[in-house]
């Protein structure tokens, strides 16, 4: 087993032992236990009551962050003529039709977003060994396949982000950089966990979030206080 860390120790030091923090508190000490060597991102991780394998209860989302995310999110578009052109006036990092779909299928994944317009998905579809498994098949219900993909490069460079429950009943997204304000930081995860409890499927039984942690990237998880979300 990999020895942690003196800088993993000494962050790990600051959190209680058998102690739960409520969203202000966790990104606030998440600050305190970012590196110091580089603008650590800010990660939530949550246990959900729901088993992703019935189609009633895969929780799937997005949502404007406030105060975004931090970074700028590198995003491909799928699309010719005026979409196309409109996309790249929006600032999309790559856009194309057929010559983009090939360079995708041999492997490049170069990218944080991809948006498709409807008439390409059908191309599209075909990517789905490269794209599905790292979550990156643009979807309808995330607003990333659609005829106005200018908007959704727009969106998704303004902090939007894309949250889903993995096979193991988790959801993962993150909330912004250490160099945030807490304030700034607690807003954003108020309003993820907000989109997340508004998409509970109304047949999860017991408590929604079972577990929750806020981290830092190489840092210690925080644990929630899930009776608080």
């Amino acid at each position: 087993m990999a020895t942690k860390s003196k800088a993993y120790r000494a962050a790990a030091e600051k959190i209680g032992v058998d102690r739960f923090y409520t969203p202000t508190e966790a990104v606030a000490l998440a600050k305190d236990t970012g590196s110091a060597k580089f603008d650590s991102t800010v990660e939530v991780a949550l246990k959900l009551a729901v088993d992703p394998r019935k189609a009633d209860q895969m929780v799937r989302g997005t949502v404007m962050l406030p105060h975004g995310t931090g970074k700028t999110a590198r995003v491909i578009v799928f699309a010719t003529g005026p979409a196309a052109e409109a996309a790249v006036a929006a600032g999309a990092d790559e856009v194309g039709g057929a010559e983009l779909i090939a360079k995708v299928a041999e492997g490049w994944t170069d990218f944080d977003s991809a948006v498709a317009t409807p008439e390409l998905m059908g191309q599209v579809g075909r990517l789905g060994k490269v794209l599905g498994p790292r979550g990156l098949m643009p979807n309808p219900k995330t607003g990333t396949v659609t005829p106005n993909p200018a908007k959704a490069v727009e969106e998704i460079k303004g902090g939007k982000i894309e949250f889903r429950v993995d096979k193991h009943a988790n959801v993962h997204f993150i909330v912004g950089k250490a160099s945030f304000t807490a304030d700034q930081l607690g807003e954003n995860l108020q309003v993820a966990l907000d989109e997340i409890n508004r998409l509970k499927p109304a047949s999860a039984k017991g408590r929604y979030i079972q577990k929750g942690a806020v981290s830092t990237t190489f840092g210690p998880g925080i644990p929630l206080d899930v009776h608080v979300l």
